[in-house]
């Protein structure tokens, strides 16, 4: 039985939609929520459904009873509360015997000393925990999602350009599907145990490149801004964007810019047997419509 957590999110949910089409039956899934009225999507397909929370040990122990594989995707809480809500995932599947813990935990040069540490060491804490518990595990070191990139510069890009404080910092943008397809690989064929990958694209771009890439794409020029960052947190704002996040999002970039991201390793191919997708297309198919 593979359990995914976080499995109403982006990356759960797609995960999820990987092992379906990778020919595993909906009966040895089962889906872990908080909230099951935002599961209805996934019992129609079959998937089974078990109601837990991070924060809550005993609905965990419960969540993984006949578990032999676990998905722990990375809480979404308050970041001063995610590692110990890891902590409880992971001692809960320990308890239950789960056999497998495969964690999404986070790929840049050091976690420990990142402009950003405070926000992400979280992902070291649970790394060196996983290492400590004995349970087998496997890491999968993910990069920044290409999904984010129009969070991270606006929707009006075509028209507006490419604004965000970066610099000239590349990342190795990879799609949330890849990084899903790559879970799905793990979760269903054997030898992982005791293994950290990579889930980067093999190539890095920084921001003034997509600009290129999509003037290409388009015909038009998309010029690249770099804002300072209190201009781009109110850019952020005036998108719908919390003050907090835009915040946060504003680290992402000066973390961006420090070249933090760019660490030059990809497991992907060997994982999917074939190249990651190029950034190119992604961008083509998420702007040229």
């Amino acid at each position: 039985m593979i359990l995914v957590t976080g499995a109403t999110g982006n990356l759960g949910k797609t995960t999820i939609n990987s092992l379906l089409d990778r020919g595993i039956a909906t009966t040895d899934i089962t889906a872990l929520v908080r909230d099951e009225t935002k599961a209805t999507e996934l019992k129609a397909k079959g998937v089974q459904v078990r109601i837990g929370d991070y924060q809550n040990f005993e609905s965990l122990k419960s969540a993984f009873q006949g578990v032999n594989k676990l998905l722990l995707v990375s809480s979404s809480a308050d970041i001063d509360r995610r590692f110990e809500q890891h902590k409880n995932a992971i001692d809960a599947a320990q308890e239950t015997g789960v056999s497998h813990i495969i964690y999404t935990s986070f790929e840049m040069n050091d976690l420990r000393q990142s402009s950003m540490t405070e926000d992400v060491q979280y992902h070291a804490y649970t790394a060196d925990y996983l290492k400590q518990i004995g349970v087998p595990y496997t890491l999968m070191n993910n990069t920044l999602y290409a999904d984010m990139i129009p969070i991270f510069v606006g929707k009006d890009i075509l028209d507006k350009g490419v604004s965000i404080p970066a610099g000239n910092g590349r990342t190795p943008f990879l799609p949330i599907a890849e990084m899903a397809e790559a879970l799905a690989v793990v979760l269903t064929t054997p030898g992982h145990e005791n293994k950290e990958y990579i889930i980067a694209a093999e190539t890095a771009f920084s921001f003034a490149e997509i600009a290129d890439i999509l003037s290409a794409i388009t015909g038009k020029t998309i010029a690249y801004y770099q804002p300072e960052a209190s201009s781009y947190v109110a850019q952020l704002v005036q998108t719908g964007v919390s003050e907090d996040d835009a915040a946060y999002v504003a680290r992402f970039s000066r973390a961006i810019a420090n070249g933090e991201f760019n660490t030059n390793k990809s497991d992907v191919k060997h994982l999917l047997g074939r190249s990651p997708i190029r950034i190119e297309d992604f961008l083509r198919n998420t702007y040229n419509k």
